[in-house]
């Protein structure tokens, strides 16, 4: 029996959560929002909300779940195995895109840092470079992965947290209100231009519930800590992207590919921006490192219950899936060569809209199965009716999301969705030929 004192109480949880969703989500942000200007803002308080939603909903799936499995557990509640399968393959493929992204976003500081221009073949090969190194560091197993993201996470706190305190100093209100709407977008229009990078941002909320059993009276806490969490980031995410479109005109922003350090050498000297752009490169990789290992664990605890290929399974000595994560490094150095572009931030625009589109699959699935999720738990009254209407507000906004994701990332993450029931159809044909081998004996 686990012993109380040891476990998380709800303050902690929550700061928990909120470090686990800033990430490197954030970095790349400013030079995105820029193409609409500071009216983007409207696009945060909408991804807030639906985060917020979203996240309330998973906070009550992580309560009333008996399955293992995370958001698949959660599907298949409504939509059977198939549905838990489903989940975890669009999760897993979501993961390996973003992944990409994040490389970008660690080349993409690397090049302003030391002052060099690359073509899009030598980032292509940067960012593959980048995908192994992680991968490799992997192989030592989760316990040097989790000492060394511990401590380069802060490479984005700090520069983020403390531009939100100290960059009103520096904030010109009439270089804010000049960026307001330089493409005279309209409002639709210019939410939904921005809208699938603010919801990159919130990407990792699901992942609240992990803590579950280690924390004080979790009926109440959770709940609770998921809920803060989002709002936290919300308003740190809200503070830094607009305060620095009052430090930096928004056609450097536009053409930035390192933006907070932009914004540390405007404040203060080259030389703060360059420290803060190798903290955030630092960052990037140490955010990358971690989920590099988590991608494996995801394929590894899907093959572990037959849903994906078993040399998934094998494990080293340290626990570490190594044979995984080198398939894996492989597929991710294919989908970085597939996705060159011109311009980088062209290219992590398309990953981030594609990682977005698969990584909805799983939450629009398990908004849908928390409802006969309460009936199994035995949940009724006046709390059945909220979560459900908080459920479907954020399905809507998933939808939303999809919707202005674009015409390429929705077709593509189509194809990579059917391609799951393939997948799975190969799946059940296998237990099929099993079970009709077992009766036949």
């Amino acid at each position: 029996m686990s012993n109380p004192g040891n476990k998380m109480g709800v303050m902690h949880l929550t700061i928990l959560t909120a470090v686990n969703m800033l990430g490197s989500g954030i970095i790349m942000l400013p030079t995105k929002l820029a193409e609409v200007g500071t009216m983007s803002i409207l696009s945060w308080l909408v991804t807030a909300l639906g985060s917020l939603a979203l996240a309330w909903a998973f906070s009550k799936c992580g309560l009333f779940s008996t399955k293992s499995g995370g958001m698949g557990g959660y599907a298949e509640y409504a939509f059977g195995k198939s549905g838990n399968f489903i989940a975890n393959y669009t999760y897993a493929i979501s993961l390996l895109i973003a992944n990409i992204a994040i490389a970008i976003s660690a080349v993409g500081y690397g090049t302003v840092l030391f002052g060099v221009e690359l073509t899009p073949v030598q980032v292509c090969i940067a960012t593959i470079v980048v995908l192994w190194v992680t991968t490799v560091l992997n192989f030592g197993g989760a316990k040097i992965t989790g000492q060394i993201g511990s401590i380069t996470v802060w490479g984005v706190i700090i520069p983020v947290v403390g531009l939100c305190v100290i960059g009103w100093f520096w904030f010109s209100p009439s270089l804010y209100v000049s960026a307001w709407n330089p493409n005279n977008m309209d409002f639709f229009s210019a939410i939904s231009t921005s809208i699938s990078m603010t919801l990159w941002a919130f990407l990792g909320l699901e992942s609240a519930c992990a803590n579950m059993d280690a924390v004080e009276n979790p009926q109440k806490n959770v709940p609770i800590a998921v809920f803060g969490g989002t709002l936290v980031c919300a308003v740190i995410y809200i503070l830094s992207t607009n305060v620095i479109a009052g430090i930096v005109p928004n056609l450097d922003l536009l053409h930035s590919t390192a933006p907070f350090g932009l914004a540390y050498a405007s404040m203060f000297t080259p030389v703060v921006g360059s420290v803060v752009m190798f903290l955030m490169a630092l960052a990037c990789i140490g955010s990358l490192l971690g989920w590099q290992f988590t991608v494996a664990q995801v394929f590894k605890s899907s093959a572990d219950i037959g849903y994906f290929p078993r040399v998934f399974s094998r494990v080293t000595a340290k626990d570490a899936p190594v044979i995984g994560m080198i398939i894996l490094g492989i597929i991710q150095t294919l989908l970085a060569l597939m996705t060159i572009s011109p311009s980088l931030n062209k290219q992590f625009n398309s990953l981030v809209n594609l990682a977005v589109v698969t990584n909805l699959v799983p939450y629009v699935l398990s908004m849908a199965a928390l409802i006969p999720m309460q009936k199994l738990a035995g949940i009724r009254g006046g709390q059945v009716k909220t979560n459900a209407t908080i459920a479907l507000l954020g399905t809507i906004y998933s939808f939303y999301a999809l919707y202005a994701s674009g015409e390429e990332a929705m077709m593509l993450g189509a194809l990579v969705t059917f391609s799951g029931w393939t997948f799975w159809g190969m799946f059940i044909q296998k237990k099929d030929e099993s079970s009709k081998t077992a009766y036949q004996g």
